[in-house]
């Protein structure tokens, strides 16, 4: 799930552009309600401003928004995590399956659907809510390629273990209100989803860039994958493999078949490609996040 500039802090000295930009809108008064209703996990609200219409979890998106679409050009990406996510595909260029945990408005399905028409996309999202309000005022129309599971995103990375199915790329972008869930964080989830890559496989996840659990969160995901790459700008998306990971170069050649693709989409892949990066810049000592540890709610509370 979708971010803008933000425009104020989290309390605890969070920086927030998430999945849902987590900060304020500006002139909120300003926000039309579409709809409102109240699912068995949040409220689930849509709001339009200035050609902009927007899902949040919270009243006049007072903790950020989920998703975002433009009314005149749905196609566009309006959020720079989304550029950052869908730079996957440097890694993993032709992807035979795609799974995406957590849907919100449903922009990743929806975009990863045009640019490869022939891939199989499984998108998980635990509200069905959610999932409703996407295909009404999102335009995600589920394709004859793409299938939407409504549960627990680890029940179902549980369940297709179990089934032997596997991916080359898994997409996490699963977040409440607040963060992602604590049990979507530890060490033994990642380790789940490792299990689900083919050979050479690529997990990308979004993440705050900065927060109290950056550092925890980084060495979770090194103690799993080892090396991967930190794009940052706003959010931080974390691309790794399920093998050594692909190099630069490689990356920068495979961009250039997605180059006019992306430009089509609001941005240029040499952008994304500046942000990639392998150097550390988290505390190595930090204690790694575990189904027994994962203080989520804890460091990133807003009270």
């Amino acid at each position: 799930m979708k971010w803008l500039r933000a425009e104020s802090r989290l309390a605890l000295g969070l920086m927030c552009v998430v999945l849902a930009c987590m900060a304020p809108l500006a002139q909120a008064q300003q926000l039309k309600l579409v709809h409102s209703e109240r699912s068995l996990y949040r409220q689930v609200l849509v709001y339009e401003q200035g050609g902009l219409r927007y899902l949040c979890f919270t009243k006049d998106c007072a903790i950020g928004r989920q998703s975002v679409i433009d009314l005149e050009h749905p196609e566009k990406l309006q959020f720079d995590y989304t550029h950052m996510m869908m730079s996957a595909l440097f890694a993993v260029p032709a992807p035979k399956s795609v799974l995406i945990v957590g849907l919100g408005g449903g922009t990743l399905p929806r975009t990863l659907a045009g640019v490869l028409p022939t891939t199989h996309i499984d998108t998980v999202e635990i509200d069905p809510a959610v999932t409703r309000v996407a295909r009404s005022y999102f335009s995600y129309v589920p394709s004859p390629n793409t299938s939407t599971f409504e549960e627990d995103g680890r029940a179902y990375v549980k369940r297709m273990i179990r089934a032997r199915k596997t991916y080359d790329l898994v997409m996490l972008d699963a977040y409440d209100h607040e963060y992602i869930p604590e049990h979507l964080l530890t060490r033994e989830f990642l380790q789940e989803v490792k299990s689900l890559l083919n050979p050479g496989g690529i997990v990308a996840a979004n993440t705050f860039s900065s927060s109290k659990l950056y550092d925890s969160e980084s060495v979770t995901y090194r103690a799993v994958f080892g090396e991967f790459y930190n794009l940052k700008s706003g959010n931080r998306v974390i691309i790794a493999s399920n093998g050594p990971l692909p190099p630069l170069t490689t990356l920068r050649r495979n961009s250039t078949d997605f180059a006019s693709r992306f430009a089509k989409l609001g941005f240029e892949v040499e952008d994304i490609l500046d942000r990639y990066s392998l150097q550390p810049d988290w505390n190595a000592g930090a204690r790694i996040l575990t189904d027994q540890y994962s203080p989520a709610n804890l460091l990133n509370s807003t009270r």
